[in-house]
C-alpha cells in the first residue's frame, strides 16, 4: 500500500476512525462486549440503551461525574450515525421496535485490539501443520492426471498402514499438553474468526443490494434490459466466490452426520485435562455457526423480497404516470373543443389493421362423410372386472406419524432413518407418498445436490431400487432448515 492509499483509510475508514476517536474504549468495550462476545446479532434499541446506561453510571462513579455526561440513547444513535458507521439502526419487518446491529467495521476494530493483549503462549506448530495441507490441497486437487492423483493416494495408504503397524505394535503416539494448547488456540481463533465473516458477507450482499437499487432508481433504457440486468445480478450474488463458498459451508454445517461428529470431536477435547484455559463460548460455537448462517440467509431472502416490493411499486408508479399524462391530453382536448369548435379530426380506429394477403386461407370444400350403421353387431368380450378394484392406496396419516414420532428425540431425520423404523410396505406408491406429506408438525427439505437409494421387496420377493434426492425432515419451529423446501 501506498501513502495515499494510507491515508485515505485513514480519513474514511469507519474502524479506523473508531480507533481515533474519544470514546474508543467504551465503545469497543461495551459493543464487543454485547455483538462479539456474547455473539448478539440483533437487539431491540431501547434494551441496548438501557445496557450502556448501566455502564455509564459505573464509568462516571470510577471516573468522575460528567466523564460521560449524555445520556445512553444519545450516544447510541452518534455510533448509528452514517459519519461514525459501527451500528446499524433498522427497523426488522413487522416491527415497530427499532433494532441495532454491529457493522463489520466495530468488529475488524474490537478484534485488532484483541489481538494487541499479551499472550502467555503463542503456537506455530498447528499454523504449520495447516498451511501444509492446504497447500497439499490445491497442488493436489488442481492436477487433473490420474496418475500424479494415484500416486499420491498410494503414498497416503503407505503411511496409514506404517501407523496401523505401529499401533498393532503398541506403539501410540499421543499429543504432549503443548501440542494439544496450540492446536485449541488456532482451532478458538478459527472459529470466532468464522463468526466475524458472517457479518462481513451479510454486509457485503447489503451493499451488492443497495448498488442495484440505485442502478434501477438511475435507470434510462428500456424495463427488458433493466430486467436482465436484475436478474443478472441477483444471480450474481448467488454465483459469487463469497456465495458459493458460504453456500457449501452452510450445507456442511446442517448436514446431520456431520453435526454429530462435530459435536462429539468438541466434546471429547472440551474434556481433555491438559487444557487448563478454556473458552466457554467454544462448547456451543456450532450453534452460534448456525444462528449466524440462519440470520444471513434471512437477511439475503429479505433483500430479494424488498427489491420485488421496489420494482412492483416503481411499475405502478409509472403507470400512474401514464395515466395522468392521458388524463391531460383528454382535459386539452375538451378545452379545445370548447374554444374552437370548427376544428375537427376524426380517426377510423385508435390503431392500424393490418391484414395481409398470405393471411387469408384458401377457400376449401367441406366434405360430408357417410355414416352406414347397417352392420354394426353386438359385441360379447369377457374381462376381469376385479382388476378395478385392485388399486393400490397410501394413507398418508400413518407416514406422517412415523416421522413426527422419529422428531420427537431430535429436530431433524432423513428419509432413510425413517425407513429404518417403519420400511416401506406398498412399494413406490408408498415412497411418493412420503415425498409429498404436508403436515404442520414438520418441513420437508430437498437436497437436489445429493442423491440416495431406497430399497424395498415386493409380495415375490423381488428386490426394487429408487434413487431420489436426499429428504430431510425438520421439525417445525426450529428455524435450523434453510434450503429448497418442497
Amino acid at each position: 500500500m501506498d501513502f495515499d492509499q494510507v491515508e485515505a483509510l485513514r480519513r474514511r475508514h469507519p474502524a479506523w476512525r473508531l480507533l481515533r476517536s474519544d470514546n474508543a474504549a467504551v465503545v469497543i468495550s461495551f459493543l464487543g462486549q454485547v455483538f462479539v462476545t456474547e455473539n448478539v446479532r440483533s437487539v431491540p434499541f431501547a434494551e441496548l440503551s438501557s445496557r450502556l446506561d448501566d455502564v455509564l453510571q459505573d464509568l462516571n462513579g470510577r471516573l468522575g461525574e460528567g466523564t460521560y455526561p449524555r445520556a445512553a440513547n444519545s450516544y447510541l444513535d452518534d455510533w448509528a450515525r452514517p459519519e461514525a458507521g459501527w451500528l446499524r439502526k433498522y427497523y426488522p419487518v413487522g416491527s415497530q421496535v427499532a433494532h441495532v446491529d454491529a457493522t463489520a467495521d466495530l468488529q475488524r476494530a474490537h478484534s485488532w485490539v484483541v489481538s494487541l493483549q499479551p499472550r502467555d503462549f503463542v503456537g506455530t506448530e498447528s499454523r504449520l501443520s495447516v498451511a501444509l495441507q492446504l497447500l497439499e490441497e490445491m497442488a493436489l486437487g488442481s492436477q487433473a492426471d490420474p496418475q500424479v492423483r494415484l500416486r499420491d493416494l498410494d503414498r497416503r495408504r503407505a503411511e496409514i498402514d506404517r501407523q496401523i503397524e505401529k499401533v498393532r505394535r503398541g506403539e501410540v503416539d499421543v499429543l504432549d499438553a503443548t501440542s494439544l494448547r496450540d492446536r485449541y488456540q488456532q482451532f478458538c481463533a478459527t472459529s470466532r474468526g468464522l463468526l466475524a465473516d458472517f457479518r462481513e458477507v451479510e454486509e457485503n450482499f447489503r451493499s451488492l443490494d443497495r448498488a442495484l437499487r440505485e442502478r434501477v432508481t438511475s435507470w434510462a433504457g428500456s424495463k427488458g434490459e433493466l430486467l436482465d440486468e436484475v436478474l443478472g445480478d441477483r444471480t450474481s450474488i448467488t454465483d459469487s466466490d463469497q456465495g458459493r463458498s458460504f453456500h457449501a459451508f452452510y450445507d456442511f454445517l446442517l448436514s446431520p452426520s456431520r453435526q454429530e461428529r462435530f459435536e462429539e470431536l468438541l466434546g471429547q477435547v472440551q474434556a481433555m485435562a491438559a487444557l487448563t484455559s478454556r473458552d466457554p463460548h467454544i462448547a456451543r460455537i456450532h450453534h452460534d455457526w448456525l444462528d449466524a448462517g440462519e440470520r444471513t440467509q434471512v437477511t439475503v431472502r429479505l433483500l430479494s423480497e424488498q427489491l420485488r416490493r421496489f420494482l412492483d411499486d416503481r411499475a405502478w408508479l409509472e403507470n400512474r404516470r401514464v395515466g395522468e399524462l392521458l388524463r391531460g391530453i383528454q382535459s386539452k382536448a375538451l378545452a379545445l373543443r370548447a374554444h374552437s369548435p370548427d376544428l375537427l379530426l376524426e380517426l377510423d380506429d385508435v390503431r392500424p389493421q393490418v391484414v395481409l394477403p398470405t393471411e387469408r386461407p384458401l377457400y376449401a370444400v367441406r366434405t360430408r362423410g357417410q355414416l352406414d350403421s347397417s352392420s354394426v353387431e353386438v359385441g360379447h368380450a369377457e374381462a376381469d372386472t376385479a382388476l378395478l378394484f385392485d388399486q393400490v392406496y397410501v394413507d398418508p396419516v400413518p407416514l406422517a406419524r412415523e416421522v413426527r414420532r422419529t422428531l420427537q428425540a431430535r429436530s431433524q431425520a432423513t428419509l432413510g432413518e425413517v425407513l429404518d423404523g417403519r420400511p416401506l410396505e406398498l412399494g413406490l406408491a408408498e415412497l411418493v407418498t412420503y415425498l409429498a406429506l404436508d403436515d404442520p408438525g414438520f418441513d420437508v427439505v430437498f437436497d437436489e445436490a445429493a442423491r440416495q437409494s431406497v430399497v424395498w421387496s415386493d409380495e415375490e420377493g423381488r428386490e426394487h431400487r429408487a434413487t431420489v434426492p436426499v429428504v430431510t425432515y425438520v421439525r417445525a419451529g426450529t428455524g435450523s432448515a434453510l434450503g429448497p423446501h418442497r
